[in-house]
């Protein structure tokens, strides 16, 4: 597929919320118009549960120490009684997912990098509850080679220990593996422990930066694969 050289990368490692998705704001705010609540009480709703409880409630959903029906009622208990039955009946991954959708145009490059011989794996701070549905935007299977979902592992991201289980189950060294992650925060480990990194503004930008790094010649990138 038009190597330009030997990178020594023979692994790419993708985030999955707001990287193989649309944006997390436009999620936030397709769920936000959803429930008919604004986004700024939701959003301040999820900061007095972190202030209360010391965890934002999605980083304990995400690392499975509390359900998806606790994590709702610690928002819902910070907001103002008229607005308290922000569900109205449906679950939250419902609604959520409604707001979500996969990046294409990423995931035709990811076929292009598995083309040229390289493995794919993800990384993703995820929930136990909604693994059918995410799992459902992705054609995880043909994609990634390996998995590491933080509600499985019951740690996640920025956390070191979740960086090293990836590379134990890929039985790779930290150099010959490039992170795509679309916050700074999450990269940082990643680079400390040896890993090359690349922080995710926008498809285009991502790809052209992806292809540099693995040695692709971005005239060998399909139409729709974001470069």
């Amino acid at each position: 597929m038009g190597l330009t050289g030997e990178s020594g990368i023979t692994t790419l490692v993708c985030d999955y919320g707001g990287v193989l998705t649309n944006p997390l704001l436009e999620t936030y705010q397709a769920f936000a118009d959803r429930t008919g609540i604004p986004l700024e009480t939701i959003a301040a709703a999820f900061a007095a549960a972190t202030r209360r409880h010391g965890a934002t409630p999605m980083a304990d959903l995400e690392i499975a120490a509390i359900t998806e029906e606790q994590m709702v009622r610690r928002v819902t208990d910070e907001m103002p009684p008229e607005t308290a039955d922000l569900l109205d009946g449906r679950s939250f991954g419902e609604l959520w997912f409604l707001g979500r959708h996969a990046n294409e145009e990423l995931v035709t490059f990811l076929r292009t990098v598995r083309e040229d011989g390289r493995r794919v794996a993800l990384l993703t701070n995820n929930v136990r509850e909604w693994e059918p549905r995410w799992r459902a935007t992705l054609p995880v299977d043909e994609l990634f080679d390996v998995v590491v979902d933080s509600s499985v592992e019951r740690v996640r991201k920025p956390d070191p220990e979740i960086y090293r289980r990836l590379l134990a189950r890929l039985d790779a060294e930290p150099s010959s593996c490039l992170f795509v992650d679309d916050t700074e925060e999450n990269l940082l480990p990643a680079r400390e422990l040896g890993m090359h990194t690349v922080l995710f503004h926008d498809t285009s930008q991502a790809v052209k930066e992806i292809a540099t790094l693995l040695g692709l010649d971005p005239d060998h990138i399909p139409e729709g694969a974001g470069a």
